[in-house]
C-alpha cells in the first residue's frame, strides 16, 4: 500500500482526485494522510468524497475513512467494470469539472462507451469553469486520442449549486498519444462566452463583455464574445470565459465566476488581464491546463513537451503523482515542462486482493 501526503506541495483535492484515478488505474491501494491539509478547512469536502466514491464504483473498491472532514482514508481498488450510465451528484456548489476531471482518466480506460450526469456547481474560484473544459482541455485531449464531450444542461454557481454537466466518454482503442505544443504562432482569433443567469435586466453578459473587449483592445486584440442569458440555473449567476487562438494548434484560455460584490466589470477586466498574462509568456498551455494534462501525458505513450506559463504547486503536484505511480520521467527546465509517459494499458479485467 503507498501512503500518500496530501500536505504536500499545492495540498489541495488535487492530490486527493489524482491519487485515487491513479491507484484506480494501476491496482495499487493507498492509504492518504493529510487531506487537503493547506486549505482553510482541510479534509474531504462533499466534492472530494463524491469524486472518491464515484471511482471506487467504477472499479469496486473497498474504501475506509470517507467521511466529510476526514483527513486520512484508504483506497483499495478491484476489478474494473463499468456500466453505460452514472448519475452522480456533488449535493452542493462543488465543482463538477474537478469531478469530471477525476474520474476521466479511468472512464477513458474502461472498455466501454459511458454517459455521466454530473450534479453540482459549473463555475466557482479555484477550479476549472465548465467552458474551459469543454474548449481547451477536451480538445487538446482528443489530440492525444480521447474522445470525451460535456454538455451544460444548465448551469450551477455558489452557494446553491445545482447545475448539470452531461459527460460523455468513448473509452481508448490504444495509449493515449503524447502531445507536443513548442511555440506558438500569431493569435489567429480571441472569443469568449459571457454568461449570466437571471441577470439580463442588470446586462451583466454585456456589461463583462464590454469591458473585457476594452481591454483586450488597448493590447490590440479585437474579441468576438458571445453573450447568453440564462433562466434554468436556481439561482443567480454569472462566468466570463475568453479563449485565444494561437497558429494551428495552441488554444489559451482564462475565466472567472460572478460571486458576492464582484461587479461585472471587475470580472471583465480581470479574465482579459489574466489572459493577457499568459500571453506575454509565449506559454503553449494555459496556466490551468499546464497541470491538468500532466496525468494524461504520463498515461501516454511517447514524450509530451510544453512551454507552460509559471511552474505552479499544482503542477509539481501533478508530476509528484505522476512519478510515484506510474514512473513516467518528468522534467521541468525554467518554463518547459516535458513528460516520458508511461505508455499504460490497463488489464480491464484484473482484481486486485
Amino acid at each position: 500500500m503507498l501512503t500518500i501526503d496530501g500536505s504536500r506541495y499545492s495540498g489541495s483535492g488535487t492530490i486527493v482526485r489524482q491519487a485515487v484515478a491513479f491507484s484506480a488505474l494501476t491496482g495499487r491501494p493507498i492509504r492518504m494522510v493529510n487531506a487537503r491539509a493547506k486549505r482553510d478547512k482541510p479534509g474531504l469536502r462533499p466534492q472530494h468524497l463524491c469524486v472518491v466514491e464515484s471511482i471506487a464504483e467504477l472499479v469496486s473498491a473497498g474504501t475506509e475513512g470517507l467521511v466529510q472532514g476526514s483527513q486520512e482514508f484508504l483506497f483499495r481498488p478491484g476489478s474494473m467494470k463499468t456500466g453505460r450510465h452514472y448519475h452522480w451528484s456533488i449535493g452542493s456548489a462543488g465543482s463538477t469539472t474537478m469531478l469530471a476531471l477525476g474520474i476521466l482518466p479511468v472512464l477513458a480506460f474502461s472498455g466501454s462507451p459511458v454517459t455521466v450526469e454530473l450534479r453540482g456547481g459549473l463555475f466557482q474560484d479555484f477550479a476549472p469553469s465548465a467552458f474551459h473544459l469543454q474548449h481547451v482541455m477536451l480538445p487538446m485531449l482528443r489530440k492525444m486520442g480521447l474522445h470525451a464531450s460535456v454538455e451544460i444542461e444548465r448551469p450551477g454557481f455558489v452557494p446553491k449549486g445545482r447545475g448539470i454537466l452531461n459527460l460523455t466518454v468513448k473509452p481508448l482503442d490504444e495509449t493515449l498519444q503524447a502531445i507536443i505544443r513548442e511555440e506558438v504562432g500569431p493569435v489567429t482569433r480571441l472569443w469568449g462566452i459571457a454568461l449570466s443567469s437571471h441577470l439580463e435586466e442588470r446586462q451583466v453578459s454585456r456589461r463583462m463583455a464590454d469591458t473585457a473587449r476594452g481591454v483586450l483592445a488597448q493590447a490590440g486584440y479585437q474579441a468576438d464574445i458571445e453573450l447568453r442569458h440564462d433562466t434554468e440555473s436556481v439561482q443567480r449567476g454569472a462566468a466570463l470565459a475568453l479563449f485565444a487562438d494561437e497558429g494551428k494548434s495552441v488554444r489559451l484560455g482564462a475565466d472567472q465566476a460572478g460571486a458576492l460584490r464582484r461587479s461585472a466589470e471587475s470580472i471583465g477586466k480581470h479574465v482579459a488581464k489574466q489572459l493577457l498574462d499568459d500571453l506575454a509568456t509565449g506559454a503553449t498551455l494555459d496556466r490551468f491546463a499546464a497541470d491538468q494534462i500532466v496525468p494524461f501525458a504520463a498515461l501516454a505513450t511517447g514524450e509530451s513537451r510544453f512551454l507552460i506559463p509559471t511552474v505552479t504547486d499544482h503542477v509539481l503536484t501533478s508530476t509528484w503523482l505522476a512519478r510515484e505511480f506510474l514512473d513516467a520521467r518528468v522534467d521541468i527546465d525554467g518554463q518547459w515542462l516535458t513528460i516520458n509517459g508511461a505508455g499504460f494499458l490497463p488489464n480491464r479485467d484484473r482484481t486486485v486482493g
